[in-house]
């Protein structure tokens, strides 16, 4: 059964265009990290989902209780010839607080923790210079240092959310879309 995304028309999961490349991103509330990730030019399919815990099957009510150790993650489904992994580390990092630990604002709990969890050797090493690059700007205006967890997507399976959470803010428009950051932008890399 096909699972529409309401704003980009194509399959929440898959198949996708041959070459289509997937990152996860744990950027505190799904809702409005998912909203900002779908805008991008080039990113073929979003899905809000939970990952990086224990339980199997988990639902909303359970990973909000913090007992599974999931956090709330957007899956991003991209095309690299349209858009760069930069690009979409750039909406990560800078849509965020990567040093608040769990917690984004007044979302309180480890479901809300900053996360990124790669498919690949290219992402994972744009992912590691982009948060030492981060992190060194950030520390040097005051913040405390970056608490993001990175791992590779392979060490955890992908839940998808409920159906009511996909897309939330194009169902409910005037929805809570919380989300801290810290007003300091990625520095220009290179990425070839």
């Amino acid at each position: 059964m096909s699972e529409m995304h309401l704003v980009l028309n194509s399959d929440l999961r898959g198949p996708w265009p041959q070459g289509t490349e997937v990152i996860y991103f744990g950027m505190g509330c799904f809702w409005g990290a998912e909203k900002k990730l779908w805008v991008i030019p080039g990113v073929v399919s979003t899905a809000v989902g939970y990952m990086g815990g224990t339980a199997s099957d988990p639902t909303y009510p359970l990973v909000c209780t913090g007992s599974t150790g999931h956090s709330e993650i957007v899956l991003v489904a991209y095309d690299p010839a349209k858009t760069s992994v930069y690009n979409l580390l750039k909406c990560f990092w800078e849509n965020h607080d990567p040093t608040q630990g769990n917690r984004q604002g007044n979302d309180i709990g480890s479901q809300y923790r900053s996360a990124v969890y790669w498919t690949n050797s290219s992402q994972e090493d744009l992912v590691r210079q982009t948060r030492d690059a981060y992190n060194t700007i950030l520390v040097s205006k005051g913040f405390d240092p970056i608490t993001t967890e990175l791992a590779p997507a392979s060490d955890f399976k992908f839940w998808y959310a409920e159906e009511y959470h996909q897309q939330y803010l194009i169902k409910n428009p005037n929805g809570y879309d919380c989300h801290a950051h810290t007003g300091i932008l990625l520095p220009e890399m290179a990425t070839s």
